[in-house]
């Protein structure tokens, strides 16, 4: 079973996923039109579990399906849609997971919510406490098991990316 815990931030994430940018960068070149840093690891002072999730926009999910040894090459394991349609899920360190990626076609719903929740969350430090007392208390009663974790937060996602995508909308 995969640990499922939450820690405080670490600062070592963003580098970490400069890092992890620019291999992934040289492994796709020209089938990437855009990488995100998203999730809890890619906001400021809040706690996560500390798997950086990692969002490319690709020319066509054929064009990236065809490239899967290269991110294998980085050691990354390819899932794919793995629950959530029109997705390209990979994921690196086993059940010691540190990397993930979520590959979508470029300008596609799923990106657009990713980046509206984490630019929301930025922008509005109380959310984000709030979502990190939500995530610190569903790590404890999944006890481990990620279903149930994903499970307590999702009212919480649900209801705040609704409003993040108001909010961006608002700012466009």
């Amino acid at each position: 079973m995969r640990k499922v815990e939450v820690v405080d931030h670490n600062p070592q994430w963003a580098q970490d996923y400069a890092v992890e940018e620019q291999l992934i960068k040289d492994a796709l070149g020209d089938t990437i039109t855009a990488i995100h840093h998203i999730g809890s690891t890619s906001v400021s002072d809040l706690a996560a579990k500390p798997v950086i999730d990692i969002m490319l926009e690709v020319t066509s999910l054929d064009e990236l399906d065809s490239k899967n040894a290269a991110l294998e090459a980085l050691g990354y394991v390819a899932r794919g849609e793995n629950g959530i349609e029109r997705r390209r899920y990979f994921e690196k360190g086993g059940m010691d997971r540190t990397h993930q990626i979520h590959a979508f076609p470029t300008g596609d719903e799923h990106v657009t919510r990713h980046i509206a929740f984490r630019d929301y969350l930025r922008a509005h430090p109380e959310v984000a406490r709030e979502y990190e007392a939500v995530k610190r208390r569903a790590a404890q009663i999944a006890n481990h098991d990620i279903e149930i974790y994903c499970d307590e937060k999702d009212a919480f996602i649900v209801k705040y990316e609704a409003l993040a995508l108001d909010w961006m909308h608002g700012m466009l």
